[in-house]
């Protein structure tokens, strides 16, 4: 491991030199690809540094003990000793999880699509629910929201929401949504206060940059349409909607949030392609994309993986069986002690499976 993290700090080092070349400087791809690269070694470099002078420390310590008759002294180097080596393990743990295959698409932006179930109204009101948890977790987060298509019901609901997410390591904080999202409260229109159980599912998918899919022209047939919605900002009097049909696949995706036809039909492609990076990635890794979603439960939108209980103000991830008691903080956005749980437990169980 220790040769591993010195090769990774030497080609930080150089590559904090190269991004200072006057050629790497005047390509912006080149400077882009070595830049993340440089950011990402970054995090790791400095862990490991620490880690080294947590090493450091032990061994000044063990010379201490050893090189000194002085009781009060050594008994000062004893504790020194006992907080390095506390450290240094600290930091060795959590080394190895850095270390650990990253997801390559951890990266990147992130376009979230929900998608009311069974419950009828009450799931539409709940779909509503979960795009206002993610918009305010994006706030948090200092994320950039885009609503990409939105189909809202006259009281406040939403049938279906297609949006992008837009930040560093948006992929990585998101994924783990994908599936079923059960909940269970009181209508407020329910006049005998029982609890009434509805669903909504959610997809996340990568954003697909350009080189990594190229669509044929003939492939496509993209159709116009006037925008429709419940009213307000969705609906205008032109046909400005997009409709995009890619034929090979039978994948349909729209936008119809801008007034604009060409916004909204590089909206619609951004989502055409993120669907299709997805479906060539599941096809060329199956037994990969298999052995994670197992681990994860990512993109198995059949899988109920969280219920939100309103009466009892919990909200549960049957994932890893955390339960939490905080449900309206949550649902505004306070997830990160759901997601950072949902994290380790996947880089754990790589972990488990490297040492397998």
């Amino acid at each position: 491991m220790l040769d591993k993290l010195k090769k990774m700090k030497e080609r930080y080092e150089e590559l904090g030199e190269r991004l200072s070349e006057p050629a790497v400087i005047g390509d912006q791809t080149l400077f882009r690809e070595l830049a993340r690269e440089h950011s990402q070694l970054g995090e790791i470099v400095a862990v490991y540094d620490e880690y080294s002078a947590a090493l450091a420390s032990r061994e000044e310590a063990r010379e201490l003990i050893a090189g000194t008759d002085d009781a009060e002294l050594k008994e000062l180097a004893h504790e020194e000793l006992r907080e390095a080596e506390e450290k240094a393990s600290l930091l060795e743990e959590q080394l190895k999880l850095m270390l650990l295959p990253k997801d390559p698409n951890d990266e990147r932006n992130v376009i979230i699509e929900i998608r009311a179930g069974i419950g009828g109204d009450e799931a539409a009101l709940f779909g509503a629910t979960l795009f206002r948890m993610y918009s305010r977790y994006a706030e948090r987060h200092n994320f950039k929201l885009e609503v990409i298509d939105m189909n809202d019901t006259e009281i406040g609901g939403i049938k279906e929401a297609v949006f992008q997410i837009n930040g560093k390591n948006a992929y990585s904080r998101m994924k783990f949504e994908s599936g079923v999202h059960r909940v269970q409260r009181v209508p407020e229109t329910e006049s005998q206060g029982r609890i009434h159980t509805s669903a909504a599912t959610v997809a996340v998918l990568p954003e697909a940059e350009d080189v990594d899919v190229v669509i044929d022209p003939n492939d496509i047939r993209i159709d116009t349409y006037r925008s429709s919605g419940a009213g307000g900002q969705h609906v205008n009097k032109t046909s400005s909607a997009i409709r995009i049909t890619h034929i090979p696949t039978g994948i349909v995706v729209q936008s119809q949030d801008e007034r604009s036809q060409i916004q909204n039909r590089e909206k619609a492609m951004r989502v055409l392609k993120s669907r299709l990076y997805e479906l060539y990635s599941t096809r060329a890794h199956d037994a990969e994309a298999e052995a994670r979603r197992a681990m994860v439960g990512s993109g198995d939108r059949s899988a109920k993986i969280r219920t939100y209980n309103f009466p009892q103000s919990r909200v549960t991830d049957h994932r890893i069986g955390l339960t939490l008691y905080k449900l309206e903080a949550f649902v505004d956005g306070d997830m990160d002690e759901m997601i950072d749980a949902l994290i380790l437990d996947e880089r754990m169980k790589l972990l488990k499976g490297e040492e397998e």
